[in-house]
């Protein structure tokens, strides 16, 4: 698939790479611009691309939000991006530490607002990036895999992005709705940056179900 990446930081130049190493192609984009992203594209080689923001997200069939989630003007223009699937791999922080009061919103619905039409997918916002680049293992059985999970309200594009998840040696994990399971990954929830493989996270994601409410 061709994947415009949205950031160049910790998750999304470990994503570029993982992508490319499972023979996708992508472009990577940040604030400072293409020139700033030579030396990562060298690195990745030819299936990768350095473009402006708004270029990567035209780029790509599946674009990843890998920015400041407080920086709304980091994103594309909403037009560019509207039919896409949307990765929401960002969490609210606050510059001063903590995160947003969201007032019962979760921050992928808050994202849904800024670009409405797209076909959002939460995915990459709970895993420590170093595990990121170092836990994926394709050679193991899917339930000996780590987790990464997936919540969203379309289920074609969580199918899509739970491909892209296996691809890179990982074991998608469905964790409901944008409302709901998105409001499971938040930063803090009893399944962000665990290292849970499949087997263990769908237990884990059983006994939660099983709490009264």
């Amino acid at each position: 698939m061709k994947i415009g990446i949205l950031g160049a930081g910790n998750i999304g130049a470990t994503a570029a790479r993982l992508f490319i190493a499972a023979g996708h192609e992508v472009a990577v984009s940040n604030s400072r611009g293409p020139d700033s992203l030579r030396e990562l594209v060298q690195e990745l080689g030819p299936r990768a691309h350095a473009m402006t923001i708004d270029g990567a997200a035209v780029f790509g069939e599946v674009v990843l939000l890998a920015v400041p989630w407080r920086s709304p003007e980091a994103l594309p223009r909403p037009e560019l991006l509207r039919g896409k699937i949307v990765i929401d791999a960002m969490n609210p922080y606050h510059p001063d530490g903590g995160f947003y009061d969201l007032g019962g919103s979760t921050s992928s619905e808050e994202v849904l607002k800024r670009m409405p039409g797209v076909r959002l997918v939460k995915a990459f916002n709970t895993i420590y990036y170093v595990h990121l680049a170092s836990r994926g293992h394709k050679e193991l059985p899917h339930d000996d895999r780590h987790t990464i999970y997936v919540a969203g309200d379309d289920a074609a594009a969580k199918a899509v992005v739970s491909q892209l998840i296996e691809d890179i040696g990982f074991a998608a994990m469905d964790t409901g709705s944008l409302r709901e399971g998105g409001r499971l990954q938040e930063p803090e929830s009893p399944i962000y940056n665990q290292t849970y493989n499949a087997r263990e996270a769908r237990k884990f994601l059983a006994a939660l179900q099983r709490q009264p409410q």
